[in-house]
């Protein structure tokens, strides 16, 4: 049977126009869906006031957006194991922005809801299929960056909404967010059309002819763009015969899905069950709403300024390395937050606080995690751990109001330490390292028994830079 070694030739190729494209056509989609989570906030605000629905009603809105979610990120991981990266980010996006413009039309609250959670299927399986796709794209030399930069351009959908939001509701009305979101993911549908289906998994399912074209029209753009291409360095058969969902919770793999499901419930611990509350925290401790918003709009600058840091060393430290760094400096931040009474001094910890915990997300969830499955049950595994994330989510806003009412900030600050050193230790225990290394060589040690994965060429341990 002819081997593609589709892995080893797309490592090997320097960055192009191609890797850029493929980043702008990922990004954007990913931009546009998380545009679509943060502009809940203004719209349940506006429709409130507009009499279209009540508090309880916008409670059930917003929970169906994360039960969505919830579902979707496994669906995805199925899918996109099954059938294809680009038949899964095709269909989540074509559903989101259905979904999307429907709801301009909503008559009530009830239908909008039903609605918001067919978006939320669409939320939830994009981010899960956005770094893992982008990941077999990019040479292993540079994935990390690469990787921090999709997180960074995920980050600025939250200012996004925010500007959009401000001009469009009061002048339009709120129905016009959602066509916002809507139009821009049809857009973004038709243009994914010209993206290739990533050529590792098809070989992995044992479309061979289809891998093989699809790598030769990779190299063949990226040698226009850049110059003859360097030689192959290593050979690795990706062909896969079976790859059953069971295999997952195999004694193999089982560990590197608790420790990537561990990490996806850490971030959104600290993000769903702290970060998202800052305004609540100061409002209760005397602060006027408007100083509250202040504060927190200072703070949250650091969701962008995490990820832009994360672009500058991904690549040069080990992801276990800034994993534990990150942690720790979200605990230590969060337990001088707790103390804190002045604002100067409460900014400050608070900014250092969002921008590790952003960080964490990049190296974490946008990098670590995808690399930590073979190409066979990347998706499955991912969409595993981004489920559980989810269901910590729709859980962590009864946990914080629970906490906080029983012990303060302090009670908070000691959930979210927790769960960080949770992640710490179950990353030491792991002690798998991805950091420039070829995603082959990351599963080659479960690849075999579990996959039928043959090496045969040796692989060098580390690619070189």
């Amino acid at each position: 049977m002819p081997i593609v070694n589709s892995g080893a030739r797309l490592d090997r190729l320097p960055l192009s126009r191609f890797h850029k494209k493929m980043l702008a056509l990922i990004g954007a989609g990913a931009v546009v869906d998380a545009f679509d989570i943060y502009l809940a906030g203004g719209v349940v605000a506006a429709m409130t006031k507009e009499g279209f629905s009540t508090p309880v009603q916008n409670a059930t809105f917003m929970s169906a957006t994360f039960v969505g979610m919830f579902l979707g990120a496994i669906l995805a991981g199925v899918i996109g194991d099954r059938f294809g990266r680009r038949a899964s980010y095709q269909a989540n996006l074509l559903l989101f922005g259905l979904a999307s413009l429907a709801a301009f039309f909503a008559p009530d609250i009830q239908l909008l809801t039903g609605l918001r959670f067919l978006m939320g299927l669409g939320l939830g399986a994009e981010l899960v299929v956005a770094a893992a796709t982008l990941g077999e794209f990019i040479p292993a030399v540079h994935r990390g960056r690469w990787g921090a930069l999709l997180s960074m351009i995920v980050a600025a959908g939250l200012p996004l909404a925010s500007w959009l939001g401000y001009f469009l509701i009061p002048t339009f009305g709120w129905r016009w967010m959602f066509v916002v979101a809507g139009v821009g993911a049809m857009i973004i549908w038709v243009l994914r059309k010209s993206m290739p289906e990533s050529p590792r998994w098809l070989e992995s399912v044992g479309r061979l002819d289809e891998a093989e074209a699809t790598m030769k029209k990779i190299e063949a753009e990226v040698e226009s763009q850049s110059g003859p291409l360097p030689p192959v360095r290593s050979v690795t058969d990706l062909n896969v015969p079976k790859a059953p969902l069971r295999e997952l919770f195999s004694r193999k793999l089982l560990p590197r899905l608790g420790v990537a499901s561990a990490i996806v419930m850490s971030i959104n611990v600290t993000t769903y069950g702290f970060i998202a509350w800052l305004p609540t925290f100061f409002v209760s401790h005397g602060v006027t709403i408007v100083k509250s918003l202040g504060y927190t709009t200072t703070m949250t600058v650091g969701a962008v300024v995490g990820p832009l840091l994360a672009t500058f060393v991904a690549d040069r430290i080990s992801r276990i390395k800034s994993l534990v760094f990150s942690s720790a400096m979200v605990i230590a931040a969060g337990v001088v937050f707790s103390q804190l009474t002045s604002p100067e001094p409460i900014m400050a910890a608070g900014f250092v606080l969002v921008a590790s915990a952003y960080f964490m997300v990049s190296m974490g969830q946008f990098n670590f995690v995808p690399e930590l499955f073979p190409t066979a049950y990347r998706l499955r595994g991912a969409g595993f751990a981004s489920m559980m994330g989810r269901a910590t989510a729709i859980g962590m806003p009864f946990v914080t109001v629970f906490m906080f009412g029983t012990f303060g900030l302090v009670g908070v600050i000691a959930t979210v330490v927790f769960m960080l050193l949770v992640l710490i230790a179950s990353v030491l225990a792991l002690n798998v390292e991805t950091s420039r290394e070829s995603l082959e060589n990351i599963s080659n040690d479960i690849v075999p028994a579990a996959q039928g994965q043959r090496p045969v060429l040796e692989t060098p341990k580390k690619l070189a830079a």
